[in-house]
C-alpha cells in the first residue's frame, strides 16, 4: 500500500513541476492537510529579525529560491517533535534551490536553543531569534508551531499552523514541487 501511495504522490508531484505554487494543495496527505494553501500569493515582510550570528537580517536574504520558515521556541512541545523533521529535510534538500529557516520568537536565550537543538538531534538548523515577535506579528503569528511556504519572490503561498510530519511523503513531494517550481521561476 505505501508503494502505491509513494507511486501517486511521485506522479503527482513530476506532473505539478510546472504548475504555480497553489498547486502544491493536490500533493497534501496525512499531516499535511492542515497546509492552508493561498489561492493567491500573499505579501511577504521586510521585518528584520536577529540572525544566528548576532546581525539583522530580512527573509529578502532568502529570496531567488522557496523557503519554508518555521516560528518555534524552547518551551514549544510540538516543536521539539518536528525540528528533528525540519532539519532532516534542510539536509536533504537544503541549498541553493531551497531552504528551511528556523526563527525562535520570544525570549529564548542562546544556551537553551543550543541545548533544546542538541538535545532532539536538530543541530544543522539556523538559531535565528525574533526577541520582541515583530516579525511572528507581522506574519499574524498566533501559537506555535507555525511553518510558512514562501515563494522564490518572498511571498507567503501556504501556512501550517501547530505540529506536522515534515519527514512524511507528502511533505517530500511538497518540496520537491516547489524545488521544481522555483527552478522554473
Amino acid at each position: 500500500m505505501r508503494s502505491v501511495v509513494l507511486i501517486g504522490l511521485y506522479m503527482a508531484a513530476t506532473s505539478l513541476a510546472n504548475a504555480g505554487p497553489a498547486d502544491i494543495e493536490a500533493l497534501r496527505e496525512g499531516d499535511m492537510r492542515k497546509l492552508a494553501v493561498h489561492a493567491e500569493p500573499q505579501r511577504g515582510s521586510d521585518v528584520a529579525f536577529e540572525s544566528e550570528d548576532g546581525g539583522e537580517i530580512t527573509l529578502a536574504e532568502y529570496e531567488g529560491k522557496p523557503v519554508l520558515v518555521n516560528f518555534w521556541a524552547t518551551w514549544c512541545a510540538p516543536c521539539r517533535v518536528e525540528m528533528p523533521q525540519l532539519a532532516a529535510l534542510q539536509d536533504e534538500y537544503g541549498g541553493e534551490d531551497f531552504e528551511v529557516v528556523t526563527i525562535a520568537t520570544g525570549r529564548n536565550d542562546p544556551a537553551s536553543m543550543e541545548r533544546f537543538l542538541t538535545e532532539i538531534g536538530a543541530e544543522t538548523l539556523p538559531r535565528h531569534k525574533d526577541p520582541r515577535q515583530a516579525l511572528a506579528r507581522d506574519f499574524g503569528v498566533l501559537g506555535l508551531p507555525v511553518t510558512l511556504i514562501l515563494d522564490a519572490e518572498g511571498r507567503e503561498i501556504g501556512r501550517l499552523q501547530g505540529e506536522a510530519d515534515w519527514s512524511s511523503d507528502s511533505a517530500r513531494a511538497i518540496v520537491e514541487a516547489l524545488i521544481a517550481e522555483g527552478q522554473e521561476g
